[in-house]
């Protein structure tokens, strides 16, 4: 017997371009039956489009990065439980938040079962001989679909594939697919997308939606995963009872093949390119981030200043210095900081002395458009802090005025303004947000509408490096490298070999700075203990009466590694209610 089912459709916040926005000013359709919607093209459109929103964003209060080696959350929202590597299944920290859904296993379920709904009734839609408009929804959500499994799988491993609607009075006990069997299931995905997908969308309206390249990236994403250390080397599990969950087996060679192949796919449709080089560098690449027609950008998400806390795209506010009367949030951590170059490529260095005295000074331009460092400049503050500070730099430094009077930096937790939302590291971020917004006034339009990239072609670029590297075609992969790095205004890297590898991670690390790569690098290359098992620190610099500047490394909150953390659990409801699923290792 079929069962009766009612769909909720309302109109996406994922917008497709912020040019043409009529699709966002139709009326939410409510609850409608099966027989109304699959009867309509446009309210299928329309639950095309509100599954998009299973995508989120990287911009998020709590961002990722915050829960590797980039950044500290100051606010915590269940990010201690993440970087001290005490999950349990019961409690999954940050990983369970309610913002987080484009990684939770439930909403993701739900999205999965949106796609299996939409395909069980797609091809009964009449579209009166428009076909074109057909094969393009099915194109979307077949990349939406591996998305949403791509995200699955690089937090828990192999999990269950679902390709039919389940009712309440269904049995739903699917046992986890192996790896290397999800790995295939979105590659194959990402595949019929490529075949169906234009290249680009002419229509204005369609900006945002997913394209051939966006497929043909996400293939080459998760085949450079399929070949990496994690998913290759079960050992780490002790003895684990199913390691094709959690590992794939196989020739590496023929992997990294494959993942190069991929990531050469996407650089040979010729359409995308690095962002011409200006002279200006720092611009250059703060521009990737806030210009919303970039040529690197592969696949984005578009935001509405207009529709403001809504569009829930506020990092400035949530992350902009709290003498900006904002919220401090994800603040960039000592590690991430050293580990930008000097601008001649040299690493910087704590025991030299010139990099000691001025370790802002002469550094990759990179972390100029990244980080928010003491005295950086930043924008005007606002009227009621401006006698504070009338030249809009950031200041983190205490100074004795005179002998004993110290004046606390107006940007830490002891200055003058909103000291609840000061941060512990002596950082703020600055990649992501355009300065030239007023974001402590989000709830009146102090949003911004800078895109966030889910691909774009500097990470295609390092993927394809990191293949070549690991396949011996060190030139190749340096021509790459170095593409990036002389947009970057840095010297080319000359390395061969491991010291090829490690300036190639190092690269990655501040390439795609707080882009929710850091997250899975570590674990994919199994550094984890060392990346991710020590404490972050942060900086506090003082200025004596009538002395030079002091720098002083310090804690700013404890850190550990447990090998379990290399995926999470699969959480203990979703255990209960599924007596067909075996919990990952270690837990």
């Amino acid at each position: 017997m079929k069962h009766i089912r009612k769909i909720y459709l309302a109109i996406a916040f994922f917008t497709f371009g912020s040019c043409n926005t009529e699709f966002l000013n139709v009326d939410p359709p409510g609850n409608l039956s099966d027989a109304v919607v699959w009867n309509d093209p446009a309210l299928v459109e329309a639950f095309v489009n509100e599954m998009y929103r299973g995508l989120n964003h990287g911009i998020r209060e709590l961002m990722v990065g915050s829960l590797a080696d980039e950044s500290h959350f100051i606010h915590n929202y269940g990010s201690a439980q993440v970087v001290q590597s005490i999950l349990t299944p019961a409690d999954i920290g940050s990983w369970n938040r309610g913002d987080f859904e484009s990684y939770r296993w439930t909403e993701l379920y739900r999205r999965i079962r949106q796609v299996n709904l939409f395909f069980e009734n797609i091809d009964e839609v009449p579209f009166d001989g428009n076909e074109g408009w057909r094969e393009r929804m099915k194109g979307e959500v077949h990349f939406l679909n591996a998305y949403f499994y791509h995200n699955l799988v690089r937090l828990h491993g192999g999990v269950p594939i679902v390709e039919r609607t389940f009712d309440l009075s269904d049995d739903f006990l699917v046992a986890r697919s192996s790896l290397a069997d999800c790995i295939d299931y979105i590659v194959s995905e990402c595949d019929k997308a490529a075949a169906i997908l234009p290249l680009q969308h002419d229509d204005p309206k369609h900006i945002g939606r997913a394209t051939r390249g966006a497929a043909l990236a996400l293939k080459a994403r998760i085949l450079l995963y399929a070949a990496s250390d994690l998913y290759n080397d079960p050992s780490w599990a002790g003895g684990y009872a199913h390691p094709e969950l959690i590992s794939v087996s196989g020739d590496r060679t023929s992997k990294w093949q494959a993942a190069k192949d991929a990531a050469k796919a996407v650089i040979d449709l010729g359409i995308y390119e690095i962002q011409d080089a200006t002279g200006d560098p720092v611009q250059d690449y703060t521009d990737v981030f806030l210009m919303k027609d970039s040529k690197e950008a592969i696949f984005s998400r578009y935001f509405i200043k207009s529709r403001g806390w809504e569009d829930n795209a506020l990092p400035g506010l949530t992350n902009g210095p709290n003498g900006y009367h904002n919220w401090g949030g994800n603040t960039p951590i000592q590690e991430l900081v050293d580990d930008y170059e000097m601008i001649d490529g040299s690493k910087f260095d704590w025991n030299n002395p010139t990099h000691a005295s001025a370790p802002y000074e002469n550094r990759d331009p990179r972390f100029y458009a990244s980080i928010l460092y003491d005295h950086a400049p930043w924008r005007p503050r606002p009227a009621d802090a401006a006698d504070f500070d009338p030249d809009g730099k950031v200041i983190i430094r205490s100074v004795e005025t005179s002998p004993g009077n110290w004046v606390p930096g107006l940007d830490t937790r002891d200055g003058p303004i909103e000291d609840w939302n000061g941060g512990y590291s002596g950082y703020y971020l600055r990649k992501f947000i355009d300065p030239t917004v007023e974001h402590e006034y989000a709830a009146a339009g102090g949003n911004q509408e800078a895109p966030w990239h889910f691909f774009r072609l500097g990470e295609i670029y390092l993927n394809y490096a990191e293949a070549c590297i690991e396949l011996g075609e060190d030139d190749e992969a340096k021509k790459y490298i170095n593409f990036l790095r002389a947009r970057a205004g840095m010297p080319d890297i000359t390395e061969t070999g491991d010291a090829l590898r490690e300036r190639y991670r190092n690269e990655r690390r501040v390439e795609l700075a707080f882009e929710e790569h850091r997250y899975f690098d570590v674990r994919r290359w199994m550094i984890a203990p060392q990346a991710l098992g020590r404490n972050a620190n942060g900086i506090i610099i003082r200025q004596p009466f009538g002395q030079p500047l002091t720098y002083e490394v310090a804690k700013v909150q404890d850190r550990a590694w447990n090998d379990k953390m290399y995926f999470l659990p699969i959480l203990q409801d979703e255990m209960n209610r599924n007596s067909n699923l075996v919990q990952n290792p270690l837990y």
